[in-house]
């Protein structure tokens, strides 16, 4: 793991980090609870990151670019970029269905492999490796935490409508990578689709074109 960028004196944690629960037996221990470990030490890092780039937010606005930051899907991006799936050990049927590129297989090892670099060092190491895998992340949080689905609940709220539904209008594609059209739909009739690899980030898309569409119209 060259892109992780931390030479391992004890290279059995990053093996624990990388075996998930498919392949583990009771000589060979799964990530799960360096995952544990590892939610935290991230959570650590990137709150006192936050803290550091804003000292005027209040944690009304910290609170959802920290969840925006540790979230599984931010979790699962990072470790796309260093291609930790290529190192994940699996059990022959989790390989077999797409495990390598599966969102919480991907999200659940970023953290253990953090947990690893902490015990394998300290917290300074860890937090290092975070902050640089983190990069740019830390300083756009305040734009990954917008919330489109609760922007749009407000604005049906503040003209005495229902919130929103969300309709899935299709999903496509294997179990292991699936593909989703959700319809966001208002009281006045207003609706629009998008389409992601995840109902939540289908949703979010579908409530941000509904907003976009209904600033148009209202100017």
């Amino acid at each position: 793991m060259k892109r992780l960028g931390h030479p391992f004196s004890e290279p059995e944690l990053l093996h624990r980090a990388l075996t998930h629960s498919s392949l583990s037996t009771a000589t060979r221990p799964d990530n799960q609870r360096l995952e544990f470990l590892g939610d935290r030490v991230l959570g650590m890092v990137i709150a006192e990151a936050l803290l550091k780039d804003d000292p005027e937010a209040t944690e009304g606005k910290l609170a959802p670019r920290l969840n925006a930051l540790v979230r599984k899907e931010t979790c699962a991006e990072v470790a796309q970029e260093i291609d930790l799936g290529a190192a994940l050990m699996l059990g022959r049927s989790e390989m077999m269905s797409g495990g390598r590129r599966k969102m919480a297989l991907l999200g659940d090892a970023m953290e253990a492999v953090i947990a690893a670099v902490y015990l394998d060092s300290d917290f300074e190491t860890a937090r290092k490796t975070v902050l640089r895998l983190w990069g740019k992340r830390i300083e756009q949080a305040e734009e990954s935490a917008a919330d489109p689905k609760s922007n749009l609940q407000e604005w049906a709220q503040a003209r005495g409508m229902p919130p929103p539904k969300y309709a899935e209008i299709e999903r496509s594609g294997p179990d292991h990578a699936p593909t989703f059209i959700i319809e966001a739909q208002l009281k006045n009739g207003a609706k629009s689709r998008a389409t992601a690899t995840s109902k939540r980030a289908a949703q979010q898309a579908a409530a941000s074109a509904l907003l976009k569409q209904l600033e148009a119209k209202n100017g």
